[in-house]
C-alpha cells in the first residue's frame, strides 16, 4: 500500500524575528503577532505594497531578488521598530528620562522613534560598508605588501572573502551573547519551526512545532552566505577581465564590488528559493554553510514563543487574525474558583 504523503502543497512562507514576536508572510499577506507586556498575544495584519506583483517586469528572475531583497528589509525594519516599541516596558519611573531623551521627545514628539529607526539604519549601513566592504579589501592590501611582497594579488578575492565570512561569523556570535538578542533568536527559532511544521502538513500545534527543526534553508543567515560565496566567483571573474589598475586601486575596486551587489543578491535570491522547493544533494550541500551558522542565529523557543510563531503564520495563511488574552493571574483564579463556590452553594 503506498504510503500516504502529507505535506502540503508548495506555498511561499517566510518571515522574520522581532523584538518579542514574529512577522510572516504568506497567501494572504503579512502578519505580525507580538508577546505583549500583560502576556496577550497581539497579532494584526501589515498593508504594504507588493512592486513585483505591480510591475511584472520587477518579477522577471534575477530582478525579483533585488526588489524582494529591498522590500522585505524595508518591512522587516518597520515591523522591527513597531515590535520595540509595543513590547519595551516603560521604564522612565524606574531609571528617569535621559538628558537625550528629554530633547527628542521636545524635538519630535511622536515622530520620535522614526528618527531614531532612520539614524540606526544609517549607522548601521555604515557600519555594514565598513566590515564587509572596505576592511576586507585594505585588510588584503596591507597583508599582501608587508608579509608578501604583493606576492598573492592572485589570491585577492578568496582572501576578501575568507575575511568576510570570518567578520560575519564572529560578529554573530558575539551579538548572540547579549540577552535581548538571545530572546530574538528564540523566536527565530520559533519562526523556522513553526514554518517546518506547516510544510510536513501537520497541524499547527505547539507539540507538532516543537518536534521541527530549526534550521531552514530559506533563511535569511543561508541568503547572506550564499552571497558571500557568489561574490568571491563573481568579483574573481570581474578581476581578470577589469585592467589591473582598477582592481589595484581601493576605492574603484569597492566600487566595482558595490556595483556587482545587485546581480549577486539575485543570483541568491533564486538559489534560496530554488533550495526550500527542491531539495536535492546539490542544494543541501551549497545550502551547508548557512544550515550550521544557524546553530548561532537561532535557539531552541519555549512553548510561549512557539505559541506566538503559531498565531502569525495561521493568520498570514489564513488573513484572520486571532487575538490570545492574557492568562488569568494566580488571585484571579482564586477569586473565580471562590465566586463558582458561592453561586454553588447558593
Amino acid at each position: 500500500m503506498k504510503k500516504k504523503d502529507n505535506k502540503c502543497p508548495y506555498v511561499a512562507v517566510g518571515g522574520q524575528a522581532l523584538m518579542e514576536g514574529i512577522m510572516m508572510k504568506g497567501p494572504k499577506g503579512t502578519a505580525m503577532s507580538l508577546r505583549m507586556p500583560d502576556g496577550s498575544i497581539e497579532t494584526q495584519m501589515k498593508s504594504f505594497k507588493s512592486y513585483r506583483k505591480k510591475y511584472k517586469i520587477l518579477n522577471l528572475p534575477l530582478v525579483r531578488g533585488i526588489v524582494s531583497f529591498v522590500g522585505s528589509m524595508v518591512v522587516g525594519y518597520k515591523c522591527l521598530m513597531e515590535s520595540a516599541e509595543k513590547t519595551s516596558l516603560d521604564l522612565e519611573n524606574d531609571v528617569g528620562e535621559s538628558k537625550l531623551d528629554k530633547w527628542l521627545s521636545e524635538h519630535f514628539g511622536p515622530k520620535m522613534m522614526a528618527v531614531i529607526g532612520g539614524i540606526s539604519m544609517v549607522l548601521s549601513l555604515a557600519l555594514a560598508f565598513l566590515l564587509f566592504m572596505y576592511a576586507p579589501t585594505k585588510a588584503f592590501e596591507l597583508v599582501n605588501k608587508y608579509l608578501f611582497d604583493g606576492g598573492i594579488s592572485a589570491f585577492k578575492t578568496l582572501f576578501e572573502g575568507v575575511i568576510r565570512v570570518g567578520i560575519f561569523v564572529i560578529y554573530m556570535y558575539a551579538v548572540s551573547r547579549m540577552k535581548e538578542i538571545r530572546r530574538v533568536y528564540m523566536y527565530h527559532g520559533a519562526e523556522h519551526k513553526s514554518i517546518f511544521c506547516f510544510e510536513a502538513g501537520l497541524e499547527l500545534t505547539v507539540e507538532n512545532v516543537k518536534k521541527q527543526k530549526r534550521f531552514h534553508p530559506r533563511c535569511g543567515t543561508s541568503f547572506i552566505f550564499i552571497t558571500i560565496i557568489l561574490s568571491i566567483l563573481i568579483s574573481s571573474i570581474f578581476a581578470v577581465v577589469l585592467p589591473d589598475y582598477i582592481v589595484e586601486t581601493t576605492w574603484l575596486w569597492i566600487g566595482i564590488k558595490v556595483l556587482i551587489m545587485p546581480l549577486i543578491m539575485g543570483i541568491g535570491f533564486e538559489f534560496i528559493q530554488l533550495a526550500g522547493k527542491y531539495p536535492n544533494k546539490l542544494t543541501k550541500a551549497l545550502s551547508a554553510p548557512g544550515l550550521l551558522m544557524q546553530r548561532i542565529t537561532t535557539v531552541e523557543p519555549t512553548d510561549d514563543i512557539i505559541e506566538v510563531g503559531i498565531q502569525a503564520l495561521k493568520a498570514a495563511l489564513s488573513g484572520e487574525p486571532e487575538q490570545v488574552p492574557a492568562p488569568l493571574a494566580e488571585s484571579d483564579d482564586v477569586t473565580d474558583a471562590q465566586a463558582a463556590s458561592e453561586d454553588s452553594a447558593e
